[in-house]
């Protein structure tokens, strides 16, 4: 068994906020990073029905359906049946219902991209991975702890798009908070997993999931040399769709994964 899980709770909670804020920390010694404009010429070549990057705003279609599922799936009985506390349920129903605001932010972006449109997309998807934090911090630490967290987090992850618009407007852009909140979940979901036992099976999930989160970046960031590539569609384009894939992995992981037991 991992020694750290046996550690004390409150070595190991300080040990995880004394790493957020060495990260924070990081973030604000290093120079402010704008927003490149040239992020907005994204390589997707289709034009349909009129639409120009028709493939990029298309494939939400996707992001969409499966934040549907995700909802559909929380409202059945068999929901009840994956959660050993009703509340534990909460983060992800605001995470499904964020992947809804991701899906159409993102459609709207793509409509006409420009630093306020994806302003919308950005601020729906640091709720979807604030949302995906608590939930695992539920899980992992306690249902209580992910739950209080829960506001902060999300208040958080808006704050960090808000900052963010606001110095773009006024000519200072700095994307290190934003970057920041998008750096802190992907460290500390695999943390958890190693530093506090399972209450619930499908830890390679987990890792799978933010994995795949992982890969639709680095698809977004290889945007034009994709497509270059592939002949056939962009590196955006596959963002999207490894994205909704991620957002599935969520609800598929809570279909089949199992109680493994109870922490007071």
């Amino acid at each position: 068994m991992n020694a750290w899980r046996l550690a004390d709770p409150r070595v190991k909670a300080a040990g995880l906020l004394l790493l957020v804020a060495a990260l924070a920390a990081l973030a604000w010694l290093l120079p402010r990073v704008p927003q490149p404009q040239q992020y907005h010429h994204f390589a997707d070549p289709y034009v349909c029905f009129g639409l120009p990057r028709c493939l990029d705003i298309s494939s939400n279609a996707l992001i969409l359906l499966a934040g549907t599922a995700g909802l559909r799936f929380l409202r059945s009985a068999a929901a009840r049946r994956a959660f050993i506390e009703p509340a534990e349920s909460r983060p992800y129903t605001l995470f499904f219902l964020a992947t809804l605001l991701v899906g159409l932010g993102s459609g709207y972006y793509h409509l006409a991209p420009d630093n306020e449109r994806l302003a919308w997309d950005r601020a729906a998807l640091a709720l979807a991975l604030m949302s995906w934090l608590a939930a695992n911090l539920c899980e992992r630490v306690h249902p209580s702890a992910g739950l209080r967290l829960l506001p902060l987090l999300l208040a958080a992850g808006l704050g960090s798009v808000v900052y963010w618009n606001w110095s773009e407007a006024n000519g200072m852009g700095d994307l290190r908070a934003y970057g920041l909140m998008q750096l802190i979940p992907m460290l500390l979901v695999p943390l958890l997993l190693w530093l506090y036992r399972p209450r619930y099976s499908g830890d390679k999930d987990v890792l799978a999931i933010t994995g795949l989160y992982l890969l639709a970046l680095l698809g977004d960031l290889l945007d034009h040399q994709i497509a270059a590539l592939s002949g056939l569609v962009s590196g955006h384009t596959v963002k999207h769709m490894i994205a909704a894939l991620a957002i599935y992995g969520v609800l598929v992981r809570l279909k089949r994964r199992r109680i493994m037991g109870h922490r007071k």
